[in-house]
């Protein structure tokens, strides 16, 4: 193990042990896996974990995500209709981005930099501490292989104003 790698490790054992975590190897890996590949879901996780470690049952990844989680040592982002999706970026005032397409999510700093960086206008007596916004769209790349969602009545303007590609049809050129 390299210099670094163990001053990082040192550092994760000396984590765990501040919030009263005990420390295993497993735990060790799902912390530095997280930190590695941000965004990543339970089971992408469990899969690097044991590629690493040779076993790890699926159930102990969840269980160690679930405690990390508990004690605000990673971070848990639960997209609508997506998997859970675990980061080590916690404490600080930031969002995230998510490609409808192909699901890459992105962290998007707050404009206001202040936690909570919005305020409800009826909070209903709860004491707001966070406020955690998905913004959801298309990446560059997603945009650039894919045509835009179109209505049909979009579709069919399209198909009409667009100069159509040539096609061979049984040997045959059609424009």
């Amino acid at each position: 193990m390299c210099g670094l790698m163990r001053l990082v490790e040192e550092a994760a054992v000396e984590l765990l042990r501040e919030h009263g975590v005990q420390v295993t190897a497993q735990r060790l890996a799902i912390m530095r896996v997280v930190a590695e590949h941000p965004h990543a879901s339970a089971d992408e996780l469990g899969d690097v974990v044991r590629s690493e470690l040779g076993a790890i049952s699926r159930q102990a990844v969840y269980d160690s995500l679930g405690v990390l989680v508990d004690k605000n040592l990673i971070r848990r982002i639960q997209p609508a209709g997506s998997p859970a999706r675990y980061e080590s970026r916690v404490g600080d005032n930031h969002h995230h981005l998510i490609c409808r397409s192909c699901r890459m999510m992105f962290d998007v700093d707050c404009a206001t930099g202040e936690v909570p960086c919005l305020t409800a206008d009826d909070n209903h007596g709860f004491e707001v501490d966070e406020a955690e916004v998905i913004y959801w769209g298309r990446c560059p790349t997603c945009q650039a292989d894919d045509p835009p969602d179109m209505s049909p009545a979009e579709a069919m303007q399209f198909v009409h104003t667009s100069k159509q590609p040539s096609i061979t049809v049984q040997g045959a050129r059609h424009e």
